[in-house]
């Protein structure tokens, strides 16, 4: 019972840092929300017995990504942001979409209420295999991943380069 309690205050947790997230003006405020976000994702997987991941979860995305989102958010010097109407087209199709999405959550949720309990430590997850797993079938994806975060950091320093001012060259007098 006290895990049920535990996974759904957390669960809160994470929602509502979410939500400040997309409510927040300044970028720096919205990757402090990120950081509570992650963090109590960290926790829900320690409640649903997944140690690794919620160690992953904490030195990887709370940790180096949030680094990496800071720094390039003080790289380019990003301010407050300015709030605008809105799109039409966000209010046409997005709240249909969103009802619709939460319909089909909340529907195959129902359908799948009779599945039997895995009991903890029944399916595989050791460091030691997820390891095997990453560095040998999805060493590609996992070298991919990493060029394209080396890529968008090096498209951050352009960004926000400013350019060199023109040094005047003084005219010859005749």
């Amino acid at each position: 019972m006290l895990h049920l309690v535990l996974f759904l205050v957390f669960g809160a947790i994470c929602v509502a840092g979410a939500v400040n997230l997309l409510a927040q003006n300044h970028p720096i405020s919205s990757a402090l929300s990120l950081v509570v976000v992650m963090a109590s994702l960290a926790v829900e997987y320690l409640l649903l017995g997944a140690e690794f991941v919620a160690a992953v979860q904490v030195i990887v995305y709370a940790g180096a990504v949030m680094v990496l989102f800071v720094f390039v958010i003080m790289l380019l010097n990003a301010g407050a942001e300015e709030r605008t109407q809105g799109s039409r087209v966000a209010l046409v199709l997005g709240i249909p979409g969103v009802l619709a999405g939460g319909l089909l959550v909340a529907w195959v949720l129902v359908q799948r209420t009779n599945t039997p309990e895995v009991p903890l430590g029944a399916l595989p997850g050791f460091p030691k295999t997820i390891g095997a797993l990453l560095f040998h079938q999805f060493l590609l994806p996992f070298e991919v991943t990493s060029i394209l975060v080396l890529i968008a950091i090096m498209g951050a320093v352009v960004l926000a380069s400013r350019p060199e001012p023109k040094m005047k060259v003084p005219e010859k007098e005749s």
